[in-house]
C-alpha cells in the first residue's frame, strides 16, 4: 500500500504538472527520455520499501485493499505535489528569468527525483518521519544515494546523452529548498487527511 499510494499520488501530480507546464511554457518541461530515467531512479528508491519498518499501530488489525481510499489519496496528495512543481516552474521562469530549455529541464529533472524521494518518507508513515517513525536503514540509504545521483547525473556523460546540462550552484537552491518546504506543508496536509478520512496508509 505504501508503494501504490506513493506511485499514484506522485505520478498523478507529475502528469498534472506536465500538462499545465506544456500549455503555459513555450517548450516541454521534460523530454520523454528524461522522464523515463527520472522515474527509473525514483523506482529504484521504492524497491527498498519491502524492507521498511512498519508502525505498530498499523498492525493492530488486518487491512483490506480499498480502491476508494486509493482514489481519495491520489486526489488529495497528487495536486499537492503538483502545486510545488508549479512553484519550481514559476521560480525558474520569473525569479531566475531562466529561458534556456536544457537548464530548465535539468533543474526539474533533479528536483523531481529529490522531491519524490523525500516525499516518500512523508507518505510511508502516518507519524512524523525521522522523529516519531524511522524508516529501515535500506530506505534511508537508497534515498540519500539516489538523491545524490539525481543531482550529479547532469554532470555526467549519461546526463549529456539525455539532454541534461551541468547546473550553476544557484539552481541547486531550488532542488534542495523546495522539497524541504514540501515536507512541512505535506505534514500539515497529512493531519487534515487523517482527520477527514480516519486513515493514512
Amino acid at each position: 500500500m505504501k508503494y501504490i499510494k506513493m506511485a499514484v499520488s506522485f505520478n498523478f501530480g507529475e502528469v498534472v504538472s506536465i500538462i499545465i507546464a506544456s500549455v503555459l511554457l513555450p517548450f516541454l518541461p521534460e523530454t520523454p527520455i528524461q522522464l523515463l530515467v527520472e522515474s527509473l531512479l525514483y523506482d529504484f528508491g521504492q524497491l527498498t520499501l519491502p524492507f521498511d519498518n512498519v508502525d505498530k499501530e498499523y498492525l493492530n488489525k488486518p487491512k483490506q485493499f480499498n480502491v476508494k481510499s486509493l482514489l481519495h489519496f491520489m486526489l488529495f496528495m497528487g495536486p499537492l505535489s503538483s502545486l510545488f512543481d508549479l512553484v519550481v516552474f514559476a521560480t525558474m521562469w520569473f525569479m531566475f528569468n531562466l529561458r534556456d530549455v536544457a537548464t530548465f529541464q535539468t533543474v526539474w529533472f533533479s528536483y523531481s527525483i529529490v522531491s519524490n524521494l523525500i516525499g516518500m518518507h512523508i507518505i510511508r508513515t502516518a507519524k512524523i518521519p525521522f522523529v516519531q517513525s524511522n524508516a529501515h536503514r535500506a530506505v534511508y540509504t537508497s534515498s540519500i544515494m539516489l538523491s545524490l545521483i539525481g543531482i550529479l547525473v547532469p554532470y555526467t556523460f549519461l546526463g549529456n546523452l539525455i539532454g541534461l546540462v551541468p547546473l550553476d550552484f544557484k539552481y541547486l537552491s531550488i532542488i534542495l529548498v523546495v522539497p524541504i518546504l514540501y515536507c512541512f506543508v505535506a505534514l500539515f496536509a497529512k493531519k487534515i487527511y487523517i482527520k477527514k478520512y480516519g486513515e493514512w496508509i
